[in-house]
């Protein structure tokens, strides 16, 4: 099968969107992009700041620990220090040169309870972030929607400096369409698309998501729910793919300073995607061009997963992305197109009702349940065995 020249395009385009470093949850780093912006705006820091923001991001600040922050938690803390001492020019990497000074300031404005307000917006989208500043008698706000990074508004004193028009509840219209995904093209665009036009991207995945995996592995955070499965399960393949991707999100959630290279909007989506096929890549002894193109398939797979869901949710992450992890693993061991929708079918069967109740150190418990189950989907599929169309969710 050869693949549409256009569809070809579009994937490319959905990589390159999606395939993104972002530091620390993505929440938190929304929060503290737009203060960057707002502080800019105004030309220093705030005397004030509104923040107002939908459930779904309140629900993902409050537990996870702000990166570069000194293991500041909330929206108060993301949205200071991204005022104070955040790079808006880096995006979802706003907080990577963060000074202790910058640091010692949020602090001391977080001990004022009247320096930041905390508002719950009442928006039809999942994902909306409006921050108020003000200085000097000026005001300046900035919108964000849909996506992390995906600026509508910059206004000043009332005046609007940048906007861009927006549905709000369309939450994809920003990003290249996603109606062109499905299994079928997907598995020809992985097999098919030219090395050079998606290694570097994958490389940095690797590159980035491994280091952080084995951070979590030889350092403690959280509860360290990688090194304990080691500890607890031993060391095959399936206990080191459970393992380096819950040690990922152990790191990531309790404020380890390494980058991700995100999946969906997501770093843990990001890490849940990639770090167990990789895993599965050394045990198998597959060439590093096979590694690619599964990882390839294996991001398309859980981005496909999250078109019709959107960024934030009341269903975990974790889910989609192990789905891609599962199918990435077949892939990698010759399965079918049959046997790819079959590992797709078993772990939705099993897993699919795992709720998000927000981003914090926990969710690597989260991660290792939906890699456990994908691996064993993975398995039941390649021996023909699949959950049938008249059983529960499915």
């Amino acid at each position: 099968m050869r693949i549409d020249k256009n569809i070809y395009k579009q994937y490319i385009a959905v990589l390159e969107e999606e395939l993104v470093p972002a530091l620390g949850c993505t929440e938190p780093t929304c929060i503290a992009y737009a203060a960057a912006l707002t502080a800019g705006c105004l030309g220093g820091m705030p005397d004030h700041l509104v923040v107002e923001s939908s459930g779904n991001i309140i629900k993902n600040v409050k537990g996870a620990v702000v990166p570069n922050s000194g293991g500041l938690k909330g929206l108060e803390a993301a949205a200071v220090l991204g005022a104070a001492g955040g790079n808006p020019e880096l995006k979802l990497e706003v907080l990577t040169g963060v000074t202790e000074a910058a640091i010692e300031l949020t602090k001391k404005l977080l001990e004022d309870r009247d320096f930041c307000e905390v508002r719950v917006m009442n928006s039809p989208a999942n994902l909306h972030v409006r921050i108020t500043g003000m200085r000097d008698g000026h005001e300046a706000k900035v919108e964000l929607i849909h996506q992390h990074t995906n600026l509508v508004r910059i206004e000043k004193d009332g005046l609007a400096l940048y906007e861009k028009p927006y549905q709000p509840g369309s939450f994809d219209e920003s990003l290249t369409d996603r109606g062109c995904l499905n299994v079928l093209d997907i598995l020809a665009f992985a097999d098919e698309v030219q090395m050079e036009d998606i290694q570097e991207l994958i490389d940095r995945q690797i590159e980035y998501n491994e280091r952080i995996a084995q951070e979590g592995m030889q350092k403690e955070y959280g509860v360290s729910v990688g090194a304990n499965l080691v500890k607890y399960y031993g060391n095959d393949v399936q206990v080191r793919a459970r393992a380096m991707a819950a040690a990922g999100s152990d790191a990531r959630m309790s404020g380890c300073l390494y980058p991700v290279v995100i999946n969906s909007g997501s770093g843990n989506q990001g890490i849940t995607v990639s770090v167990p096929v990789i895993e599965y890549a050394k045990e198998m002894g597959v060439s590093h061009e096979k590694l690619v193109r599964a990882l390839v398939f294996s991001n398309l797979i859980a981005i496909h997963q999250k078109t019709g869901i959107g960024r934030l949710s009341a269903y975990c992450g974790a889910v989609s992305a192990a789905c891609g992890a599962g199918a990435g693993i077949t892939y990698l061991s010759g399965g079918s197109y049959e046997q790819i929708c079959a590992t797709i079918t078993n772990t939705l069967a099993n897993v699919s009702g795992m709720i998000c109740d927000g981003a914090k150190p926990s969710c690597a418990m989260k991660v290792s349940s939906g890699v456990s189950t994908a691996m064993l989907s993975a398995l039941m599929a390649m021996e023909d065995k699949v959950v049938t169309s008249v059983e529960g969710i499915i």
